[in-house]
């Protein structure tokens, strides 16, 4: 076993009298050492039950005769951190993560790995790690918060940001907006939409890391609990068998999870984390791949913000493995991808069905004939943007309108909600790029405003950051170069014309190339927003959204 490295022979006698000072005998000693990464805290909803997930971990490893030793993981909340600096850290926060659980696992010499999250970069965070250090590993999230209710309607966070948009606007009271706050998140878990971290949780399960299940057992459902255990159970037999991560991230498991993704209109950021997670393998995923998949893959599954299901529906319709027995019928699946359950894909979905139709419908009868994301490329954006087409209205898929230019998210949420935007403008927020930002923030307080007064269908929303898995509408993010590196979105003037044609795959700002070129004569690139700690050092080693938002 690996660990032998720190328990066997006698010039590990110190090694083993400091596992002793913590209560740990040689029985214990004698069988794998099982790490439990888990990133429980009392800031993020998704994860303040991760203690009664981690039990039930060890509880698993116990029973199949390993020894569980657990240790901590930040985490970010996303919803806590937006609209002010603090959501710079959010993304960022993923290199924390990765480099920690590494540094922990290889430091100690560990034979296996639980690992336990469940919100947006500490998933991300963890899959790079898992595929980094490469031993056997299993993930489990803690799961799905429920819908709130809302006078009979279903509420999730996601409401509570477009209820403030709809109380500036003068469309409900105070007294209504505080209501909808204290019931939209009526407990622990994941936020309840096809967000980021539910997307991420879908994508792990998808990718093979996760047990069946891991992206939409509701976090108050006792299976979760079950799932915990089993994921301790199985990662014993992991290591006995020596089934390591870089056997089941292949290039084959993430045109899975790309086509799942696709599939269920996942988070815009999936396009940042898979495919730093597949660097770590020394797969890339590029833009055009991802179009190739959208176009060819239907998608079946319509959730929130978009949609009216949330993750609970999904679960009851038969979850994850539903939706892949759904695309195995067009040979969008590849069965024969290994998962930590010692079986394919394949093995795992043979019985899989579609229990709920409206939730997940037929691959003949989809929502959309295409996928949920497209990337649209243009000389506004020469390596591409993004955009979550599966939640644009109709009427705003090919929209040509008037620039409204703001440097920093900050300028252009105080005009939307101050009544400075009109039909048939283009809000443009730029410098708020991997390296811009830093950190490339969300911008789901803006995209909501919009929602929120009535203009989602009438105002367009682009920038060089990214939004949150909550975000909707006409928005198009990670566009690439991004400003603070010269990329022709420093370049646009208030009152420019832009399109925005997504059947075409085309993001244009429509100025001559001899105007562009004078324009950059005069551009500057811009002073550094913050110049020592952790932020800093992440600007000088960030690379562009196109790439995963890696580290040099």
């Amino acid at each position: 076993m690996r660990s032998d490295i720190v328990k066997i022979g006698p010039g590990k006698a110190p090694h083993r009298s400091l596992f002793k000072a913590m209560g740990y005998t040689d029985e214990e000693l004698q069988r794998p050492l099982i790490a439990v990464a888990n990133s429980f805290n009392e800031v993020v909803p998704g994860h303040s039950h991760l203690r009664l997930i981690a039990d039930a971990v060890k509880a698993g490893i116990r029973m199949a005769g390993g020894t569980p030793v657990e240790f901590g993981v930040i985490g970010v909340c996303d919803g806590i951190a937006m609209g002010h600096i603090g959501m710079k850290y959010s993304l960022a926060s993923r290199e924390l993560i990765a480099d920690s659980v590494e540094a922990m696992v290889m430091a100690h010499a560990f034979d296996g790995m639980v690992l336990i999250p469940n919100c947006d970069k500490i998933i991300p965070g963890m899959l790079m790690a898992a595929a980094r250090v490469d031993i056997p590993a299993v993930v489990v999230s803690g799961g799905p918060m429920l819908a709130g209710n809302y006078r009979g309607s279903r509420a999730d966070l996601n409401s509570v940001f477009e209820g403030v948009g709809a109380h500036a606007a003068g469309k409900i009271s105070e007294e209504d907006l505080q209501e909808l706050e204290e019931r939209a998140c009526p407990g622990c878990g994941s936020c309840s939409g096809m967000f980021t971290a539910n997307t991420m949780n879908c994508m792990t399960e998808v990718l093979g890391l996760g047990l069946p299940g891991n992206g939409t057992i509701p976090a108050v459902d006792a299976r979760r609990i079950r799932l915990a255990k089993q994921a301790g159970m199985k990662v014993v037999e992991l290591v006995e068998k020596d089934i390591r991560p870089s056997q089941i991230l292949t290039r084959e498991a993430f045109a899975n999870a790309l086509a799942v993704d696709m599939a269920i209109g996942g988070s815009t950021n999936t396009v940042l984390h898979l495919p730093a997670i597949a660097h770590e393998v020394g797969v890339t995923i590029d833009f055009n791949w991802i179009n190739e998949m959208s176009a060819r893959i239907p998608h079946i599954a319509h959730l929130r913000p978009a949609g009216q299901h949330h993750i609970q529906d999904l679960d009851e319709a038969g979850g994850i493995p539903a939706v892949m027995k759904q695309l195995e019928k067009i040979k969008a699946i590849n069965v024969d991808c290994l998962t930590v359950t010692g079986k394919t894909i394949g093995e795992n979905i043979k019985n899989a069905r579609v229990l709920r139709e409206d939730v997940i419908r037929p691959v003949e009868d989809p929502y959309h004939a295409e996928g949920g994301l497209a990337i649209l490329f243009g000389n506004l954006a020469p390596d591409g943007a993004v955009v979550k087409q599966s939640g644009v209205d109709p009427c705003m898929m090919v929209y040509e309108g008037k620039a409204r230019v703001f440097d920093g998210e900050d300028q252009a949420y105080a005009a939307i909600i101050g009544g400075e935007i009109h039909p048939g403008d283009v809000v443009v927020i730029r410098y708020e790029g991997p390296k811009g930002g830093p950190g490339m923030r969300e911008m789901l307080s803006p995209t909501s405003a919009i929602a929120g007064m009535g203009l989602k269908d009438k105002v367009a929303l682009i920038t060089d950051g990214r939004f949150s898995g909550a975000s909707w509408g006409a928005s198009v993010g990670h566009i690439s170069p991004e400003a603070a590196d010269g990329g022709p979105i420093a370049l646009i003037q208030e009152g420019d014309r832009i399109l925005m044609d997504i059947p075409g795959r085309k993001l244009e700002l429509l100025v001559s190339d001899e105007e562009l070129a004078a324009r950059r004569q005069t551009w500057q690139p811009p002073k550094p927003k913050v110049t020592k700690g952790y932020l800093a050092r992440y600007a000088r080693l960030v690379r562009s959204a196109n790439t995963g938002a890696v580290l040099e």
